[in-house]
């Protein structure tokens, strides 16, 4: 369907999309796969750089199959990752979570990938222009249009000449990432986790060490006093290497950023191995040492009156398990499939954003229960930055918050009550301990003995819709699926609407 201009001169779309990172192009294209128009306004010029560059396999086998990429990814060769290795917990030796989670997927989907942002994101990008999506580069959104009734009707952009448009849409997306200010035009709230409230410093190498034989691209994630650091194998050659610690640290960090990542890598110990004899890269795109904080964050809606958020803008979460890019595709995707939906006629606009809202909300909950309880294992007790991260040592306020969130206290939700939530987590993190020291004695260099660990409710839990999302992608039409909330809905058969599970 191609847009129309109205007699202003307004051109008008289906869909408009601000933010081209993988949500807003994600998003963007599954919306244009059905043949709806899309406008997608981006503020920069692709490639551009982004952190986040480990994946999930649900983004890979899931949503990229969905996005028609997987050639795309596989011509350009980055690094296969087919798990993690931690060096976290009380043992002191590195241990492995592998993808390798059921039977169904031991084999070829078992795997993601370490990208190069600017090279994964252009392609997403230019996807969604092959799939007939209008994609406007060095395009920042001044401001949303909302009509007399307070519903988005359009975006108000200045084009890279400077000249002032205006683009109207039946729905509008903002997928600008953590640091656009549209997100308050859905809601006036953002609530940033105590919990996860820290400050990430990070650069790259060339020249560091590689874990042994087939876990050569996991992403190392270690633990020490003052907080973890990742290390993440871009290719043979390029590392990205990065410290979390405390936000008290944030001063020191900002006064010389260079000489605090490299102190603190130097703290820990096995990282500080693998960098030995790595030189930091000090030129170009990667050259620069960056910081990142107050990443922990969701906002109190994700829809209102015809704008959604989408990725960062909605919300994300520590990084340690990799699921930027993951929170920020599969948000497109609840977005399309509701968006979809509505513009076909075959639901209703209140149903489908419902099941947006819980669908998102519940992945995000999902993975602050999980991350939570893998902070609470961690052996350093005695450091201030572990402790202050104990669960039982929450507070009151903070969990409040998070019940609030995940719509418990505000639902009348007996079970998500700050005193159940405390318990749940509480327990979360003991199967979660269990569960790794039962298989600790895995000095294997694939580390597959490892399943004990799925078999702890909060992994369990975690993985459950990636799984879903997974299948999705490999089996297409022959995947079937439940619904996931009460009375809930179910995927289409083509994976790019909702459907009530009696018509699936």
């Amino acid at each position: 369907m191609s847009a129309a201009a109205n007699g202003n001169g307004t051109r008008e779309f289906d869909v408009v999309v601000i933010g081209g990172g993988p949500g807003g192009s994600s998003v963007a294209t599954l919306i244009a796969r059905r043949g709806h128009s899309v406008v997608l306004l981006e503020k920069e010029r692709f490639p551009r750089y982004q952190i986040g560059e480990s994946l999930l396999p649900a983004t890979v086998h899931g949503v990229c199959r969905l996005l028609e990429v997987t050639e795309d990814l596989e011509r350009a060769a980055f690094m296969v990752k087919r798990g993690g290795t931690f060096r976290w917990g009380t043992s002191p030796d590195p241990w492995n979570f592998l993808f390798a989670l059921s039977p169904q997927f031991s084999g070829p989907t078992s795997y993601a990938y370490q990208v190069d942002r600017m090279v994964f994101d252009e392609i997403l990008l230019r996807n969604a222009t092959r799939h007939g999506v209008d994609v406007r580069e060095l395009c920042p959104v001044a401001a949303v249009l909302r009509d007399g009734e307070g519903r988005a009707e359009a975006v108000r952009y200045t084009d890279a000449a400077g000249a002032s448009h205006t683009v109207r849409g039946r729905f509008v997306i903002d997928a600008s990432g953590n640091t656009g200010r549209l997100w308050n035009q859905v809601t006036d709230d953002r609530h940033y986790s105590d919990f996860f409230k820290n400050i990430a410093v990070f650069g790259y190498f060339l020249g560091g060490k590689r874990l042994p034989g087939p876990d050569r691209g996991n992403i190392l994630c270690a633990a020490f006093d003052e907080g973890w650091c990742w290390y993440i194998p871009l290719s043979e050659e390029l590392t990205s290497v990065g410290a979390v610690v405390h936000r008290g640290n944030a001063a020191l960090i900002q006064a010389d950023r260079e000489k605090a990542l490299l102190e603190l890598t130097g703290r820990c110990d096995i990282v500080a191995d693998y960098l030995s004899k790595a030189t930091r890269v000090t030129e170009g795109v990667h050259g620069q040492v960056r910081v990142r904080k107050d990443y922990s964050y969701a906002t109190g809606s994700f829809v209102r009156d015809g704008m959604l958020l989408v990725g960062d803008a909605a919300c994300f979460i520590d990084p340690v398990f990799s699921t930027g890019v993951h929170l920020a595709t599969y948000g497109g995707l609840l977005a399309a499939r509701s968006i979809n939906s509505v513009l076909s006629g075959e639901l209703d606009e209140a149903s489908v954003m419902a099941e947006f809202e819980g669908r998102y909300r519940r992945e995000y909950s999902v993975f602050y229960e999980f991350l939570t309880a893998f902070y609470d294992m961690q052996q350093h007790e005695n450091s201030y930055f572990w402790q202050a991260r104990k669960v039982t040592e929450f507070g009151e306020t903070d969990l409040e918050a998070f019940a609030t969130l995940v719509g418990g206290v505000a639902s009348g939700d007996a079970a998500l009550a700050p005193e159940a939530a405390t318990q749940r987590l509480s327990a979360a993190s003991r199967d979660l301990t269990s569960a790794v020291a039962a298989t600790g004695a895995m000095q294997t260099e694939s580390g597959e003995r490892m399943g004990r660990l799925f078999k702890a409710p909060v992994v369990a839990s975690v993985m459950a819709e990636m799984n879903q999302i997974q299948a999705r992608g490999v089996l297409g039409d022959g995947a079937r699926e439940n619904p996931v909330l009460p009375g809930g809905l179910v995927p289409s058969s083509d994976g790019l609407g909702w459907a009530r599970p009696d018509q699936r």
